[in-house]
């Protein structure tokens, strides 16, 4: 199915922000593989292949920026696209006492078309044009994205398919406990430890302010 005519494509941040491709891609490409594996048997032929497992799906992107209309500092968009692969200890999961953290997942998404979650695992940006200042004007931007988690690879789906329940989110406030956040989300600060799991808080007294939560939906 075709993207829509006249819709813009854009990354959507694991945080729910969207990032505009200024101009639409010329063309993506995606890829996965799945290993089989079989038993060598000299002078017996071709061995029986068993199926060992999938890889994540991979997804090349190009995008191109220009500004010479507006005389915007290019570096406006590239900067954002790679802030995506630095680390945000904000994310769902994150601890610092085991010094675990990620940088976000993104999605792209074009009219009708949405890919897998994704992790950017490459940037090359190209600026191929500059103002009279030295202000990059144009640039050229190639993304490698590997799958984050399970789902389809890229077509027409919901954007939310994959994710039956969606989390939304919270962001703590000085002072704020898990049990006042789960008696603000759920009616009962008895069900803190559903957000406490999802999130990987060994701790629930030690919440910083500022720090994005994962609020599950309960069934």
């Amino acid at each position: 199915m075709a993207p829509a005519r006249g819709q813009k494509a854009f990354l959507q941040t694991e945080k729910g922000d969207k990032i505009p491709c200024l101009f639409n891609p010329a063309e993506l490409s995606f890829s996965r593989s799945n290993t089989w594996s079989g038993a060598d048997m000299p002078g017996k032929g071709v061995p029986k292949l068993n199926y060992q497992g999938a890889s994540s799906g991979t997804m090349s992107l190009k995008l191109f920026f220009d500004t010479t209309g507006s005389g915007e500092d290019a570096t406006t968009y590239t900067d954002k696209l790679l802030s995506l692969m630095e680390i945000d200890t904000s994310l769902p999961g994150s601890s610092e006492t085991n010094n675990n953290a990620r940088p976000p997942w993104v999605q792209f998404h074009w009219g009708s078309m949405h890919s897998f979650k994704a992790v950017i695992t490459s940037a090359s940006v190209t600026f191929n044009y500059f103002s009279s200042e030295g202000l990059p004007l144009r640039a050229d931007v190639d993304l490698g994205l590997t799958q984050y988690e399970d789902g389809k690879v890229f077509g027409p789906q919901n954007p939310t398919s994959g994710t039956p329940h969606p989390h939304k989110a919270h962001r703590v406030q000085p002072g704020e406990t898990l049990d006042r956040i789960a008696a603000i989300h759920y009616g009962s600060p008895t069900r803190w430890r559903a957000i406490a799991d999802l999130n990987g808080i060994e701790d629930p007294m030690a919440l910083r302010p500022g720090r994005v939560l994962a609020i599950p939906e309960l069934i």
